[in-house]
């Protein structure tokens, strides 16, 4: 493998090293937006249910879901500006993925055009070692 291939493919695969990392890194944020909401969830059911047994929290239960509210909406917008980023980073780890495939792809194919070169001269030299011989 020539040396050009060779630089290009280590930085090809740092490039996807480093969009994995990216990615999980994503995931993980996405994980607990997620998680952030499902707490909502259950911190309003749990508000709701004490104010069906308390009639003080039932009178201040319509104040505590409006600021509930704006803090699932704020969670979920959130949630949807990670989900576009981990879509751009899936676009272009997958895009890095191909360009490394690529170039590996040519070294490849640059490395057996080497080999059946180095064949023919091989077996040309057999020829001519074989017609001296014959001669001789």
């Amino acid at each position: 493998m020539t040396a050009w291939a060779q630089s290009l493919i280590r930085i090809s695969n740092h490039q996807v090293e480093t969009l994995q990392k990216r990615l999980a890194e994503i995931t993980g944020r996405r994980a607990s937006a997620e998680m952030r909401l499902a707490v909502l969830e259950a911190e309003a059911e749990v508000e709701r249910e004490r104010a069906r047994q308390d009639t003080d929290a039932n009178m201040m239960l319509s104040a505590y879901l409006d600021g509930w509210k704006l803090r699932r909406n704020l969670a979920e917008g959130d949630l949807a500006t990670i989900e576009a980023e981990e879509s751009g980073a899936r676009d272009a780890l997958g895009e890095a993925f191909e360009e490394l495939k690529k170039f590996e792809h040519v070294a490849e194919v640059a490395r057996l055009e080497r080999l059946a070169a180095q064949g023919k001269r091989d077996g040309a030299a057999l020829d001519e070692l074989g017609l001296r011989r014959r001669s001789a």
